[in-house]
Formats: structure tokens, C-alpha cells, sequence
């Protein structure tokens, strides 16, 4: 890759990346990191990296990177605190996008990551495998599973609305 390839790499895909990135965390200096550090891993392998496929391995890198905080983070964190952040924010309705965050914030990792990927992000089943390591089976099983549990945990839109 050359460097107007990576230059380019940046402008194209940095946005998607920090938007992933910031759905599955919620905290902008965050996601920015990861950005940043992701851009920093092509730089020092951007000989072995080729154009054509920079976006998936931003993506993985980025997905890698963020579950790796989220891992060092909850090796940190006492159980108090997260317990007095969840009653903060159980407060009441404040429309139908705040219902579905709060929803897909209650999603394990790894749920939360491939519907990101999938539903947000628009990948097939074999990029998002790609990009997660998983297997492509697992994948499916990860967005039926997470699915399944937004469905009924936000109900039907009627009873909302």
C-alpha cells in the first residue's frame, strides 16, 4: 500500500470505523482512541496490508482493539459502579431511538458487535466473520440470538408507541 493509498484509507473509512466503534461504546474520547490506534496498527503494517482489502482489516483491527478495552475495563471496574450506572439511567422514555440504544447496550460483546457490523454497517455474514475472527455460523447465531433478545425486550411497537 502506498501512501496515498493509506491516505486515502483514512478519508474513506474512518468515519465508519469511528461510528462502529462509538455505537459499541457510547464514549466518543473512546472511539476516537481506537481510531487513532487503528490507523497507527495499518501504518506499521502497511506494507503487508493491500488497498483492496484496508477496510476489512480496519475493521478488524478496530473490532480487536475495542474488545480489548472493554475487557481491561471490566477487569477494572467494581461491581458498584456499574450497578449505580444502570439505576441512572433507568429513568423513563424518551423515544424510540433511546429505547433501542438502551436495548443494544444490554447486548453481550460480541451480540452488540456483529448486529452493529450487520444492521448498521451493512456487512455480509462473511466479512463480519472476517472481521471478528468468529466463524460464519457463529455469526448468524450471534445476530439471531441478539435479535431475538431486542425483539423481546423492546416488545411490539404498538405498546411503545
Amino acid at each position: 500500500m502506498t501512501v496515498a493509498e493509506y491516505n486515502k484509507s483514512v478519508d474513506d473509512h474512518s468515519d465508519g470505523v469511528y461510528r462502529f466503534i462509538l455505537k459499541n461504546l457510547k464514549n466518543e474520547d473512546k472511539a476516537l482512541d481506537i481510531v487513532q490506534d487503528t490507523y497507527e496498527k495499518l501504518w506499521l503494517k502497511v506494507e503487508e496490508v493491500s488497498a483492496e482489502k484496508v477496510k476489512s482489516y480496519l475493521f478488524t483491527a478496530a473490532y480487536h482493539t475495542m474488545i480489548d478495552l472493554i475487557r481491561k475495563e471490566k477487569r477494572m471496574t467494581g461491581f458498584e459502579a456499574e450497578k449505580h450506572d444502570q439505576q441512572i439511567n433507568a429513568e423513563h422514555y424518551t423515544g424510540l431511538s433511546a429505547i433501542l440504544e438502551e436495548a443494544v447496550a444490554k447486548l453481550p460483546a460480541d451480540q452488540r458487535s456483529v448486529i452493529m457490523l450487520r444492521d448498521y454497517e451493512g456487512y455480509s455474514y462473511d466479512e463480519i466473520a472476517a472481521i471478528t475472527g468468529l466463524t460464519e455460523s457463529q455469526v448468524k447465531v450471534y445476530i439471531f440470538r441478539g435479535r431475538m433478545f431486542l425483539k423481546n425486550y423492546i416488545g411490539s411497537i404498538e405498546a411503545i408507541i
